[in-house]
Formats: C-alpha cells, structure tokens, sequence
C-alpha cells in the first residue's frame, strides 16, 4: 500500500465513529493519570492495557496513544498547582509553574501549560507523518541479523540509561531477560524453568509484568503517604485567554524546545524527563533575561511543556520501526501492538501501514482536543490533585488484579502482577533501573528468536552479522556504546 492510500484509509477510520470517541476517552484518562502523582502515563496505560482486549486493534492503540499524550500534559496540572510533578516530564514545569501560581496566575500557566503541549505534539507528529516515506524505505532495508543486532543494540543501551550503578542496570536488565526464558524455547519444542507447571509453558506474560512493575510498584510506594497528595488548597486564580495569547508570543521557544523533545524521546533510554530539563536549559541559555527563570517566567513553563508531548513524535520512531521502548510508556504502548497482533518493524510499514497511519493522525486530533479539554476543564482538573489516597491505591490494585486476570484468564498473570509488583518496589527503593528491566523483557525473546533464524540462515555461520553494510554499522555503534564511557577517558589523555 503506498503512503497516500493509507494516508486516505487512515483518515476515514479516524473520523468512523467510535474511534473519536476513544481519542477522547483516551485523553481524559490520561489527564487523570498524569494529573495523579504517582500514577502517570506508563502506570495509566498498563491499568488500561488489559481493558484494551474486547476492542479491535486500532480503536486500541488509539486509546492507549491518546493516553500517553494526554498524561504528558496532565502531569503539568500538579507541577503547576501543588508544586508535585505527576510525571518526571513534568519536573522541570515546577521551575516556574509553581511560581506562577503563587503569584495569582495559575490558569495562565495552565492555558500555557496545554497549548505548549498541543502544540508540541501537533508539530513533531505532523513531522514525523511527513518523513515517514523515508522511514519506511530504512525499516525495510532491516533483515533478520539486523533486528537481532538492534536488539542487542538496546540492551547495550542499558548502560546509557542507568541512573546511578551501570552494574545494577545490568543485573536489573539480565533479570528481565531470565524471565523471557520460561516456557517453550523460540523455533523448537525444549521446555525451560517451567518446573513441571503446564500454566508456565506459554512462559511470563510481558503485560502481567508490566502492570506488576508499574502499577503494582507505584501504589505500593504511594500507600505510604497519608491523606491527599496534594496537603495544600488550591486556587485557580488568571485568565485562560492570556496563557494562550503569551504561548504564542514566543514561537522560537515553542518551535525549538518542540523538536529537542522529538529528537530525544527518538534515543531509546532517553524520555520526555530528559528532553524536559534539556529544553528549560536551553531556553534559558538563549534568553535576554536569563535571571527571570525559576521566579513565574512563562517561557520555561512553554520550553518545558512543549518538549514534554514533542517527545511523543520521536519516542514511536523506535518504538513502531524496531521494537525497542525509550520508556516505560512506550513499553506499554509496544505491549499493546503486540497484544494486538501487530508488529513493529515491515509489518507496520507495509500491510498495517493504513493502522500505523491512523493512530499517527489520532495523536495530531488527539492535541487539538488537548486545547480545548485542557482550557475549558482546567478549572476542574485541578482538584484531582487533592484525591485521598485512600481511595487511589485500593482502586488501582483491584483493576491491576482484573487486568491480570483478563489477560489469559490464568493465574500465574495474576501471581506475575503481585510477585514483580513487590519486586518492582523493591527495585526502585534500592535504585535498580526498572527501564533496564523493561529493556530486558521486551529485546530479550526478539534478540533470541532474531539470533536462532539468522543462524539458520547462514548455516551456523556468525559471520552473518557483518556482511552487511548495515549489520556492520549496527555492530560498530553496539562497540562504541559499550566500550565508549571507558575509552573516552583514555582518548582525551591520549591527545593531551
């Protein structure tokens, strides 16, 4: 199917009721969860994922995309209002969010807040549609020994990723790759670690373990918190016409922090927290009035905002073409194309291209209702904040519980969700990446299956992997990445 046929077919799914329907659902939801401190977009999506099964794959992915780029902007509600990001992409929206609500102008930073994040969106997808053509004739150049290599390619982006001990990430991603390996072994009918349990042939659930990870983890966390999150009152106090009027007004910011969040989110490890700080650094670089930020400066809520759902586009470029999740959201999101039948990579680009296109579009539709939903409910939205978390955790745990159980109605889902739940808590208290874990569940059965074929192919010949040009420049990127942090330290003393 060529571009323009699916570009067409696409846009007459979107606009066939109900897919507009969850478009909208799809960003209330991820409003709510991105408001929720503790909760966010990859918690919001694993809870909904489950839920997904009675629903055709496109009314699906639309749901759960919509999630993802709804929740980046209800994680600035909290930011903006309570000085608590609902998200870490929401971190450095505190900066002059907070602020400005303090001095009487928290609907102008929620108003700038939404367009910010509409627009970011609206721009970096409507980019990525356009370049899309390019990015189909590259994922099909990608054969068997190719994919096996981007897979190891983002495992070796563990080390990039880790947030303190690189050894930890390791362990934390050799873990989630020991997981892949129950049940029946890829390509031959070997049993592994199923201990004699015919529930554990079809090996560990990747949604169970998500869920567990995520939400289970998350409440576990939270539970530990009395009351509501938010302990103070909150006044909505400004004027919606003039946060959107002052977004406009700086169309370098808008247009520069959006693509910095687009190229980052499209470096699997990296994530709209990182692309958030990096745009509010840049904005205030470039500024005439540098000492203004970190005291009510519009402009860094705008930088902040706009990189956060600019980092949307980027983000599905690895996630759709190879399979690989920059993070815990597009884990998700990758869980439920799987879920769903579909798989990244040629498949998405050639007889799903029309499905790949539709929820492209419905991510541009999805940031017009950003807008509106975000103006006209911004008043309301706010009090989600002061939510008991009486009521959040129970809530949570019992749909992860229903969800897991939904999956294959089996039990051992249900003791995947409790089991790595208490595991993902345990994870996170003693600073083992779970984005490592992730990245090991998910490259894990890809790199195995991918390595068992091309093996196959060559006749047992490894030599398989670098007689390609492309092959050779994926393992060539694979050694510099992993022996790149040791040897640049030797590099610079050398030339010294």
């Amino acid at each position: 199917m060529d571009p323009i046929t699916a570009v067409t077919e696409a846009g007459q799914t979107l606009f066939t009721w109900p897919t507009p329907m969850w478009i909208i659902i799809g960003l209330i939801l991820g409003m709510i969860a991105g408001a929720l401190p503790g909760v966010g977009s990859s918690l919001g999506m694993a809870i909904v994922l489950p839920l997904t099964l009675p629903l055709g794959a496109v009314n699906a992915i639309v749901l759960l995309v919509s999630m993802y780029s709804g929740a980046m902007y209800g994680g600035s509600i909290a930011a903006i209002l309570v000085n608590v990001p609902g998200t870490g992409a929401a971190a450095a929206t505190t900066f002059d969010g907070y602020p400005m609500s303090k001095q009487g102008r928290a609907v102008d930073a929620l108003s700038i807040s939404a367009t910010s994040s509409a627009m970011g969106g609206f721009m970096t997808v409507l980019t990525l549609i356009l370049i899309s053509p390019i990015l189909i004739e590259v994922v099909l150049m990608f054969g068997t020994p190719e994919y096996f290599l981007m897979a190891i390619l983002g495992l070796a982006m563990i080390g990039v990723v880790a947030e303190g001990s690189v050894v930890k990430a390791i362990v934390a991603g050799a873990f989630g790759m020991l997981l892949t390996s129950i049940g029946i072994a890829p390509n031959s009918p070997e049993l592994r670690y199923t201990f004699g349990s015919l529930s554990l042939y079809d090996g560990i659930d990747f949604i169970a373990a998500l869920i567990g990870m995520f939400a289970i983890a998350e409440m576990i966390k939270l539970s530990a918190q009395r009351g509501g999150i938010a302990e103070q009152g909150i006044k909505l106090t400004g004027d919606v016409a003039s946060g959107v009027k002052e977004t406009f007004k700086h169309p370098v910011a808008l247009v520069k922090s959006s693509f910095i969040g687009m190229f980052i989110g499209a470096v699997p490890g990296s994530g709209a927290t990182v692309s958030n700080f990096l745009s509010y650094g840049e904005a205030m670089r470039s500024s005439k009035n540098p000492e203004r930020f970190g005291n009510g400066e519009p402009v860094g809520v705008i930088a902040a905002e706009a990189s956060n759902n600019g980092t949307i586009g980027g983000s599905l470029i690895p996630t759709i073409s190879f399979g690989i999740p920059g993070s815990g959201s597009t884990a998700v999101l990758l869980g439920g194309l799987l879920m769903h039948g579909l798989r990244p990579g040629p498949q998405l680009f050639e007889t799903e291209l029309a499905t790949t296109y539709t929820f492209m579009l419905a991510l541009l539709a999805g940031n017009v209702f950003i807008i509106l939903i975000g103006v006209f409910l911004v008043t309301r939205l706010g009090r989600l904040t002061q939510i008991d978390t009486h009521y959040i955790v129970p809530t949570i745990v019992v749909l992860s519980m229903i969800g897991g159980y939904t999956l294959r109605t089996n039990w051992i889902d249900v003791a995947t969700v409790v089991v790595l739940g208490i595991l993902g808590y345990m994870m996170v208290r003693y600073n083992y990446s779970v984005i490592a874990f992730v990245l090991g569940v998910v490259l894990g059965p890809i790199a195995e299956e991918n390595l068992i074929r091309s093996l196959q192919l060559s006749g047992g010949s490894y030599s398989v992997f670098v007689t390609e040009p492309l092959s050779l420049l994926i393992v060539i990127l694979i050694v510099v990445i992993i022996f790149g942090p040791v040897a640049k330290p030797q590099l610079k003393r050398f030339l010294s």
